[in-house]
């Protein structure tokens, strides 16, 4: 008959004989004594036939779980049968589910510091210190719990999102046939995102080249492909030239937050050209354009009429060779922000090649070349700028994702492995999805 402590303690084919108090003031949890309730224990592993005949008594030491917070010390004791048929094992050990033969850890420890690092956001060494096993057994159990809760191949998304984050140095060989010294490891990372439906990140590839995003795609599968209507990057010729290639029926979409910092590092480019060539030097304290510098750089709907006014009425005042040309780039760098605007409002085409012709006409009448060749790079990657507008799809997924690998390495302090690496950012960034972080 089971008792209440064997329920307790929940492993299934063992039963609780006895449990000795120890010092609980010296860190010591009771000693639980086991035996084998299950009659299968007896059948051996090898041939399948029940055993009728024991060898000895043998008494091992499996960890487990805390019971009600206390580490407890497990000691089984069991039996060691003689196989009664032709089987080259001759003896065995009982086993059961949750402790194997020659097992020392039970498969619920294992499964919960493994589980600790995909689903808990734990690292490897905290996992490992928590549930008192060391750093291998924790990283492979994470490695089987991973394996076992993402998917092998990723589900087919609508919205892909493809951005570049920086791991680690570059490693250099030196190739004796070339002459010459050539990559083995590449500093730089390419990362899938779904953007629709919260698989987060999908996969990495080394090295950001065309040839490397063309291969990730092409090994999904023709009717993996086809379902992509959209794909989200930055202003990245790389990117853009791999979708060409890979995915030529989805519609490229630019991320409006690179086409906003490509336009406020021309309006800095403006000021600190000019400051030098009117001043003779960096800007400094006491340069009121150079005062204004964070301020030039913010959007003018985001700012109270008590900073936007007084801002315009000191750059007036400003040298004219340094005041007005700055002024100018500001405006165009606001009215580039005016046709952003636009997205997610379905405005009507009108609209829009107004508010693009503005911006086009001011860049064109400052005779900046920054300004210049700002407008230049908007009319570049115009389709998919009004893309975004049409659409108002962002990269802000591929972002969060490259912000969650930078987090991940850092509590880890580094990774070696690549492959490791990918698969703690899979599982962090999978975590909602597979509902770990649901509170119901």
């Amino acid at each position: 008959m089971v008792n209440d402590t064997t329920r307790l303690l929940g492993l299934d084919g063992l039963a609780v004989v006895e449990v000795i108090a120890r010092d609980e003031h010296a860190g010591e949890g009771p000693i639980v004594w086991l035996a084998t309730m299950d009659e299968r224990a007896r059948v051996c592993p090898g041939c399948g036939v029940m055993a009728t005949r024991m060898k000895e008594w043998v008494t091992t030491q499996p960890r487990d779980l805390p019971i009600a917070g206390r580490h407890c010390q497990l000691l089984w004791r069991k039996r060691r049968w003689i196989c009664s048929a032709d089987c080259p094992r001759k003896t065995f050990t009982e086993q059961v589910p949750q402790i194997p033969a020659r097992a020392r850890l039970t498969q619920r420890l294992r499964r919960s510091s493994g589980a600790a690092v995909a689903d808990g956001g734990r690292t490897i060494v905290q996992s490992a210190r928590d549930h008192r096993v060391s750093w291998p057994v924790a990283s492979a159990a994470f490695t089987v719990h991973a394996g076992r809760v993402l998917p092998a191949e990723p589900e087919p998304v609508a919205v892909l999102g493809i951005d570049e984050t920086r791991r680690g140095r570059p490693r250099w060989v030196y190739d004796e046939a070339a002459q010459a010294w050539k990559a083995v490891v590449d500093r730089w990372h390419v990362g899938f995102v779904d953007l629709s439906h919260g698989q987060g990140l999908l996969g990495q590839v080394e090295g950001r080249t065309t040839q490397a995003v063309v291969d990730w795609l092409e090994a999904r599968g023709q009717e993996w492909k086809e379902q992509v209507a959209h794909v989200a990057i930055d202003m990245c010729t790389i990117f853009k030239a791999a979708v060409r290639a890979a995915l030529p029926h989805a519609v490229l979409v630019v991320d409006h937050f690179h086409v906003v910092q490509l336009a406020n590092a021309a309006v800095t480019e403006v000021r600190r050209r000019l400051t030098v060539q009117v001043r003779g030097r960096r800007g400094r304290k006491g340069n009121r354009e150079w005062e204004l510098r964070n301020r030039l750089t913010r959007s003018a709907a985001r700012m109270h009429g008590s900073q936007l006014d007084p801002m315009l009425d000191d750059l007036m005042a400003l040298p004219r060779r340094l005041g007005a040309p700055i002024l100018a780039a500001w405006n165009a760098k606001e009215d580039l922000l005016d046709v952003l605007a636009l997205a997610r409002a379905h405005p009507d085409r009108t609209v829009i090649a107004d508010r693009l012709f503005r911006f086009y006409d001011r860049c064109a009448a400052s005779g900046l070349p920054e300004l210049e060749r700002l407008a230049s790079t908007i009319e570049t990657w115009w389709p998919q700028i009004l893309a975004f507008i049409r659409t108002g799809i962002t990269n802000a997924g591929s972002e969060g994702t490259n912000r969650v690998i930078k987090t991940v390495a850092r509590d880890a302090y580094g990774f070696r492995n690549p492959e490791s690496q990918r698969l703690r950012t899979r599982c962090a960034t999978t975590r909602k999805s597979r509902g770990c972080l649901n509170p119901a």
